[in-house]
């Protein structure tokens, strides 16, 4: 029996494949690096040398610039390694899931707590 490799489309998604994973590779190695506080620091005192250093594509800058989850997903970031990015700038999984949902952060929580009811 031959087996179907392509991932059923979800709309509003995407799968993070091993194309994805290709194309994200620097993406998530510099999000990565984020574990360590050296590396925040110097990321925070010039970001656009940081990208640089881990040879980013313009999208993959571009959406690190707008601090854009969604973009950063298309782009090949991995919801782990991005979770690093975001908690730099004090963004946590309540705002990510608001910018996936096109919701404010205060519209997604409400919207949490009713589903949890």
């Amino acid at each position: 029996m031959a087996q179907n490799n392509k991932l059923p489309s979800i709309f509003g998604t995407t799968p993070f494949d091993g194309e994805q994973a290709k194309k994200g590779y620097a993406l998530n190695k510099m999000c990565f690096s984020f574990n360590s506080a050296e590396c925040r620091a110097e990321f925070l005192k010039d970001e656009e040398a940081y990208m640089r250093k881990y040879n980013l594509t313009e999208p993959q800058a571009a959406a690190i610039r707008a601090k854009n989850v969604l973009q950063l997903i298309a782009a090949g970031g991995n919801a782990y390694y991005l979770a690093k990015f975001a908690g730099i700038f004090g963004l946590d999984m309540q705002d990510i899931g608001a910018q996936q949902t096109g919701m404010s952060k205060e519209e997604f929580r409400a919207k949490l707590v009713a589903a949890g009811k």
